[in-house]
């Protein structure tokens, strides 16, 4: 892992408010790309630590500073300055900044709530694959990525552990295994099942070695955590400061708002190399990118992106994007593909 930032820049005791030439979060087309806007990139190399007066938070770029933020216990959860903290933040893109994240009762490979939930996803999967296998085209969001979570909620029914199995202090689960605010948004699983989705498309051999027979080992759980590092479906995830704080380009004062750019910090090709490209075998990918083992939200869209993909391709082995069409990601605090074209075969 390279030490030192490709292009960084002398660290100042006190970061500096913005200029003319700072970029904003809130500037015309950074919800639309911020990657090709080269928003992210400039804001890692020019101004690691920026206060963007728009959103009314300092912003952290560089995936050091983004990683301390999010588990050193100088940093608060924001705007809840109590929020529990673990080892590891729940899953970047599957929760927002400050919830309780509880491991999910059961093992999936093992008779429990996880499991029940697990065969659920997976009838549920193919259930909708075939439904629109006999189109000439078919958007996947529309018709199978906006389904899949909520559909698989309801096929598992209500899943509620007694209150004498929950780790001290945390939520009681809601219908389904859900642990407090964790798994209790569909709809950004079903902006990251997108993302997936879309990358496995562009990826036509990665799509050969799962449709050709037994794919390889954890190929596809590698192929998540990948998406959720180069396309998290949230982009940013508030902290407060406790105390002062050293990061790059400056040092952050006490009890301010921080925006850790999630988006910015996977793509750092300080951290990952070619960090653009979908590579679910590169060697330096990063747990601190897919939360703690267990957690409600990281597994439950994990299954759902595994069976989903197998059930698209076992209704529809010919499966491809329709012509001319390319996926086209939109948003700022939440991020993902609005629509995906395919021919069935």
């Amino acid at each position: 892992m390279p030490v030192d930032h490709p292009e960084s820049l002398p660290a100042a005791r006190r970061p500096h408010r913005p200029d003319d030439r700072q970029p904003s979060l809130l500037e015309p087309g950074a919800s639309t790309d911020p990657y090709r806007l080269r928003l992210y990139r400039l804001l890692r190399t020019d101004y690691p630590l920026a206060y963007d007066p728009g959103l009314g938070a300092w912003l952290l770029s560089r995936y050091p500073d983004v990683a301390m933020a999010l588990t050193d216990p100088r940093f608060t959860g924001y705007p809840h300055d109590g929020a529990p903290r673990g080892p590891l933040p729940a899953p970047l893109g599957l929760c927002r900044g400050s919830v309780v994240c509880t491991p999910l009762p059961g093992d999936a490979a093992a008779p429990g709530p996880a499991a029940a939930r697990a065969r659920a996803i997976e009838r549920t999967a193919y259930v909708l694959a075939r439904r629109v296998t006999r189109r000439d085209r078919v958007d996947l969001v529309a018709e199978f990525c906006r389904w899949l979570p909520a559909g698989a909620a309801a096929a598992a029914g209500p899943s509620r552990p007694e209150p004498r199995a929950l780790p001290p202090g945390a939520s009681h689960p809601g219908p389904g295994g859900g642990t407090g605010d964790c798994a209790e948004h569909p709809a950004l699983r079903q902006r990251a099942l997108a993302s997936f989705l879309a990358n496995m498309l562009d990826a036509p051999d990665l799509l050969a070695a799962v449709r050709g027979g037994p794919e390889p080992a954890g190929l596809l759980h590698r192929a998540w955590a990948e998406t959720l590092r180069r396309d998290p479906p949230v982009q940013i995830v508030l902290r407060r400061t406790r105390t002062e704080v050293t990061v790059s380009g400056g040092t952050l004062p006490a009890g301010e708002p921080v925006a850790c750019l999630i988006g910015a910090a996977g793509r750092d090709p300080a951290r990952f190399c070619a960090p653009d490209r979908f590579d679910p075998l590169r060697a330096d990918a990063e747990p601190l990118l897919t939360g703690p083992a267990g957690c409600p939200a990281g597994l439950l869209g994990r299954l759902e992106a595994e069976h989903g993909l197998r059930a698209l391709l076992a209704a529809m082995p010919g499966i491809r994007w329709a012509e001319g069409f390319r996926p086209v990601s939109a948003g700022l605090l939440t991020r993902g593909p609005r629509t995906l074209l395919v021919r069935p075969s």
